[in-house]
C-alpha cells in the first residue's frame, strides 16, 4: 500500500529550497544578497531567504551553491556573523571562567598575584556586558564591534597590558612604587594608616561595582537611544532620556566607565597606573563629550540645554 500526501500528489515535485547561488570568493552585492521584508507567513521562522540567482550570473558552478543568512541590511555575513559573535562570546565565557578558577585558587594559596586573573576577569566580563546589553536593548546594533574589543584602538590595549605589568611588578619583585618609597622614606610609611592595602582594595572593588552597575543601567535604559559613537544626525527616533539613571548623571555610560577603570587600578594595587589611568580616560572624555553635547543641543534645543544645567557629569572637572 502507498501513502501520498494531500498536498504533494505522487507525480508532482515537492519544492525546491532556496539557496544563494554564491561562494565567499565570489560574491556580489547586486545579486546574491538582497533585502526581504519580514513575512512570518511566507518565510520559515521569519528569517529572511536569500534570493536564487544564476549560475552565469556570477559564474559560480550550481554544484558549489550553498544557502546563506543575511543580516537585516542585505550584508553577507561579516560584522553581524552569529559564528564571529557566537564564538567571541564564546572566547569571553571561556576567559572569564578560567580568570575566576585562578583568582580563587590564588586566594587559597595566599598568593597576592591573584589580583591578575582577577582583572582579567572583570575585562571579560564588562566586554561581554556592552554586546549583551546592546544585543538585549538595541538590537540593531548589535555586531561583533559592539564587544569594544577593536573600537578602542591600540592605546586601550597597551593600557591595559601596562597595568597588568605594574601588578606583576609589584607583588613579585621589590621595584613597587610602595617598596621604594617605604626605603627611601621610611617615615612616610607611618603616617599611613594600617592595612591601607586593604581599604584600598575595598574601594577599588566599589568603584568597579557602581561603574560597571551604572554603565549598564544607562546602556538598557537609553534602549535604541544608546550609540558607541558620537550622533552628528539625528535619527527619527531619537528621543532624549531623562529617567532612570539618567535624571542623576547626563552621561552615565561615561561616568561608569571612568570610575570603573580607576577601581581596577585600585584593586590591582597600581598607584602609577591610578594616575595615568585618571589622566587618560579624563583627556578622553572632556572633550568626547563637548563634541557630543554641541549635537544634542542642536537635536534637542533648550529641552537638552535645561537639562544639562540641572544634571552633572560626575566627572572630575566636566561641567
Amino acid at each position: 500500500m502507498e501513502f501520498t500526501s494531500p498536498a504533494y500528489p505522487r507525480d508532482s515535485a515537492l519544492p525546491e529550497l532556496q539557496v544563494d547561488d554564491t561562494t565567499t570568493a565570489a560574491w556580489s552585492p547586486n545579486t546574491a544578497y538582497q533585502r526581504r521584508p519580514f513575512a512570518p507567513h511566507s518565510e520559515p521562522h521569519g528569517y529572511p531567504v536569500s534570493t536564487p540567482s544564476s549560475a552565469a550570473s556570477n559564474g559560480v558552478p550550481p554544484g558549489l551553491r550553498r544557502a546563506q543568512f543575511t543580516d537585516d541590511k542585505g550584508l553577507p555575513p561579516a560584522r553581524n556573523s552569529l559564528a564571529a559573535i557566537s564564538l567571541t562570546a564564546n572566547g569571553l565565557g571561556i576567559i572569564l571562567g578560567a580568570a575566576l578558577h585562578a583568582t580563587v585558587y590564588l586566594i587559597l594559596t595566599h598568593n597576592a598575584i591573584w589580583r591578575l586573573p582577577f582583572f582579567i576577569s572583570l575585562l571579560s566580563l564588562f566586554h561581554f556586558l556592552e554586546f549583551y546589553i546592546t544585543a538585549a536593548y538595541n538590537a540593531r546594533l548589535a555586531t561583533t564591534s559592539a564587544f569594544l574589543l577593536t573600537s578602542n584602538g591600540w592605546t586601550y590595549h597597551l593600557a591595559h597590558t601596562v597595568a597588568m605589568a605594574e601588578c606583576l611588578l609589584a607583588h613579585t619583585t621589590p621595584l613597587s612604587l610602595p617598596n621604594l618609597i617605604a626605603r627611601c622614606l621610611p617615615r612616610l610609611g607611618h603616617l599611613l594608616p594600617r592595612h591601607t592595602h586593604i581599604i584600598v582594595l575595598m574601594l577599588g572593588l566599589a568603584m568597579v561595582a557602581v561603574g560597571q552597575t551604572t554603565r549598564t543601567l544607562a546602556m538598557a535604559q537609553a534602549g535604541t537611544n544608546f550609540n558607541h559613537t558620537v550622533q552628528t544626525r539625528r535619527s527619527q527616533d531619537h528621543q532624549l532620556v531623562t529617567h532612570g539613571v539618567f535624571a542623576r548623571l547626563r552621561h552615565p555610560s561615561y561616568f561608569g566607565f571612568f570610575w570603573w577603570g580607576l577601581g581596577t587600578q585600585a584593586v590591582l594595587g597600581n598607584p602609577v597606573c591610578f594616575l595615568l589611568y585618571a589622566l587618560a580616560l579624563w583627556s578622553f572624555f572632556k572633550p568626547r563629550i563637548e563634541r557630543e553635547e554641541e549635537f544634542l543641543v542642536r537635536f534637542f534645543g533648550k529641552e537638552y540645554v535645561e537639562y544639562r544645567a540641572r544634571t552633572p557629569v560626575g566627572i572630575p572637572f566636566i561641567r
